[in-house]
């Protein structure tokens, strides 16, 4: 990358915001009806928190239609439709399978994708029956992602955010949100974390991850982990994206169990903190300000406590023991 000062840089470049556009009913049911008249007869309707990157829409009682909200969400459609159904035969749990794949037509400008609807509802503290065993059943599933021959696989790249790439691609959003939530954060805490992550090396061996394991994309069935969705930011490299769930979702216990299970080393677990942190910063400051996203403000603000505070619990003992050694 060749930075504005004509520097050359391997850090990427996350360009401009995505442009979105909006989809509504008629639009999906036209798009529908020309490229596959066999299923034009069958009620469609929005989902409810159908996501971001991403319009979505019942299909039936059996499948759903979705329709990426912008070119670059567009960029993962060809990606899912290749790689779902060899990653599906190696997954303990069910993940989307792709019916069919449409094409830009009745002014919706990009590839879309019809896929079989899997029942659960979204994960959350609340709902989770037994936070340790659904640690390890997430772990078990992160295992045998991983183990899967990435082999060809999509490397980082605008089609996921450099999900799998170098968490310095964030950096400047960390200092930003760092600058506008001056006064609500610990910022040499979150310094010292940022840093002990962006330091802490990947032994670089692709692995797959599914670049956004978070409450929304895990389903659950009577309080247990029972599906995975949405992989549009999936791909193979560091999969130490994948653990920032740790202090997302997961109990100090779940953590615990989770790290166990996927026998993940410090350094790897120090990247997966890094991630989880920019993320909660993001939300932190998107949310702050806004009385109408205080509660999502208050979630992030509990996040951000769990990330500084098992931090401080685990590292801080460590550099001080390493300090007295030198």
């Amino acid at each position: 990358m060749v930075n504005e000062d004509g520097s050359v840089s391997d850090v990427p470049d996350l360009g401009p915001l995505p442009q979105r556009i909006t989809v509504d009913t008629e639009q999906v049911r036209r798009l529908v009806a020309d490229q596959f008249p066999h299923l034009a007869d069958l009620p469609i309707e929005p989902v409810a928190n159908g996501g971001w990157d991403n319009w979505t829409f019942h299909l039936g009682p059996e499948m759903l239609v979705r329709l990426p909200s912008a070119a670059e969400y567009a960029l993962a459609v060809d990606k899912e439709h290749r790689w779902l159904p060899a990653l599906a035969a190696r997954l303990p749990l069910p993940i989307p399978a792709p019916v069919a794949k449409g094409k830009p037509d009745a002014g919706y400008p990009y590839p879309w994708s019809i896929y079989r609807w899997l029942d659960g509802e979204p994960a959350s503290v609340d709902r989770i029956a037994d936070p340790v065993r659904f640690a390890i059943d997430l772990a078990e599933f992160l295992a045998a992602m991983q183990s899967v021959d990435a082999a060809g696989g999509p490397q980082p790249g605008i089609h996921n955010w450099f999900r799998g790439g170098t968490l310095r691609t964030y950096d400047k959003k960390v200092e930003r949100a760092l600058a506008e939530l001056d006064g609500h954060v610990d910022a040499a805490l979150v310094r010292e974390i940022w840093a002990r992550a962006l330091d802490a090396r990947w032994d670089g061996v692709d692995r797959w991850f599914h670049g956004d394991i978070a409450q929304g994309n895990l389903l659950l069935a009577d309080g247990r982990l029972a599906a995975v969705i949405d992989f549009g930011t999936c791909g193979v490299g560091d999969p130490a994206c994948d653990l920032a769930v740790a202090w997302t979702l997961l109990t100090a216990d779940g953590r615990k169990a989770f790290r166990q299970r996927l026998s993940v080393d410090d350094a790897t677990w120090a990247r997966g903190r890094g991630w989880a942190l920019w993320k909660t910063l993001a939300t932190c400051c998107s949310t702050f300000e806004d009385p109408e996203d205080a509660e999502e403000f208050s979630n992030a603000q509990r996040v951000l406590g769990e990330i500084l505070s098992e931090y401080t619990a685990t590292e801080s003992p460590r550099l001080a023991h390493d300090s007295n050694d030198a």
